[in-house]
């Protein structure tokens, strides 16, 4: 249960995927400079694409996607755990997965998560987003073990669907990555309520990586990469630019947060309206 430091990489991905690559891999080398000993990168880390059929064609099956070499070959030559976010994986001639990576410190991929929740929606602003046209959804809640305890695995969308939090709290985590590419008009208004809500309620520390600014493809994410604590506070907030943020933290904490607030204790069962 010792303390750890973690970092969040904030990126400003475009459709490239090498560039990508070199982008992230370059802020990854500056947060173990800094001392991070689990680092993070956002949704969508080596393609964000104008739109999914795009995606599609520019993605790979796991086992020949170009960017998990260099990443693997990076977390071994760090001794990091390195969190990739996602990266749209083919998996079938239709539909790619959005999906996690948990990469330990010899390079080894311990851990996948496929992002459940969809992002199906038509904006205020006019934004129209699918995301189900091309991507498969995942059907199963996941729990890394990391050194420091069990670290529950989200992606963005997944941010507004608290009861699976609450699962992943109730079987043990202590923390939960949500690796985002938030729209700028949804994040304005809920990025930092959302993320303080789902620390606050499970008593849980939050990593949360953002894609930030305005894209090659035209599109504008949020940014303000967060790492909160489990009482609410942020220990770490990015702007919209690409950079690397850090935080010191004690797991003890999401267990003293539980201590004080016994909620995760408290649910009952009840009838429906």
């Amino acid at each position: 249960m010792s303390a750890f430091r973690a970092a969040c990489v904030q990126l400003r991905s475009s459709d490239d995927v090498a560039e990508n690559v070199r982008i992230a891999s370059g802020l990854i080398r500056e947060a173990k400079a800094q001392g991070a000993a689990f680092i993070a990168t956002p949704e969508n880390t080596t393609l964000m694409a104008p739109d999914g059929g795009a995606k599609l064609e520019r993605s790979y099956p796991e086992d020949k996607d170009p960017a998990l070499p260099a990443f693997r070959a990076l977390a071994g030559e760090l001794g990091v755990w390195l969190m990739i976010g996602s990266l749209a994986i083919k998996v079938g001639e239709t539909k790619t997965a959005n999906r996690t990576f948990l990469i330990d410190p010899n390079g080894r991929i311990v851990h996948r998560y496929d992002k459940i929740h969809l992002f199906d929606v038509e904006l205020p602003s006019g934004e129209k987003y699918r995301e189900s046209k091309s991507v498969a959804g995942g059907n199963a809640a996941e729990i890394a073990l990391l050194p420091w305890g069990k670290l529950g695995l989200t992606i963005c969308y997944d941010l507004r669907f608290p009861q699976l939090y609450r699962a992943l709290a109730k079987a043990g985590a202590f923390a939960f990555s949500v690796p985002s590419a938030f729209t700028e008009t949804t994040g304005k208004d809920h990025w930092h309520v959302l993320l303080r809500a789902r620390a606050i309620e499970n008593g849980a520390f939050v990593f949360a990586p953002a894609q930030g600014g305005h894209h090659a493809n035209g599109r504008r994410t949020y940014g303000h990469s967060l790492i909160v604590a489990p009482w609410g506070e942020i220990l770490a907030e990015a702007g919209t630019d690409p950079c690397v943020i850090t935080a010191e933290i004690d797991p003890a904490a999401a267990f003293e947060a539980r201590r004080r607030v016994p909620n995760l204790l408290h649910d009952r069962d009840f009838v429906g309206p």
